[in-house]
């Protein structure tokens, strides 16, 4: 599989607690940023992880955040930043129905809390400048 990131939409693959979601891709030369968006619907979104290089008034930061009742919550923003663009990456997410464990490339991991609490979310939308190689739930 490999799609441009711009807009991938999966739906009714169920993701649910205990599972792991693997994502491989690579960002384009000139990448502003790429985001994950793991929810219900594209109006409701338990994690949507984005990964700015210049993008948004941020650079080489990567803003989690959950979208719900129409609005943004509060944004956690991650310490480490292990992408480069032009440079495959691999993002492991698994989720509790406390928190999203995020590992990144490096090895380096973002917890986020599953403000939710949901068992299981059946939609994951990927946007931005790049290629996505790989999408496996296990």
């Amino acid at each position: 599989m490999e799609d441009k990131i711009n807009a991938m939409v999966v739906r009714n693959m169920s993701f649910k607690t205990g599972q792991t979601l693997t994502v491989t891709g690579v960002p384009s030369a000139d990448s502003t940023n790429f985001k994950i968006n793991i929810g219900h619907s594209a109006e409701d979104i338990a994690l949507h992880m984005n990964t700015r290089f210049d993008a948004h008034g941020d650079q080489r930061t990567i803003v989690c955040n959950s979208f719900q009742d129409n609005k943004w919550c509060e944004e956690h923003r991650a310490a480490n930043f292990p992408f480069n663009q032009n440079e495959e990456f691999q993002i492991k997410i698994t989720f509790t129905s406390e928190e999203f464990l995020i590992t990144l490339s490096d090895g380096s991991q973002i917890h986020f809390p599953n403000r939710q609490g949901a068992e299981k979310y059946k939609y994951m939308f990927f946007e931005g400048d790049g290629r996505i190689h790989g999408i496996e739930i296990k």
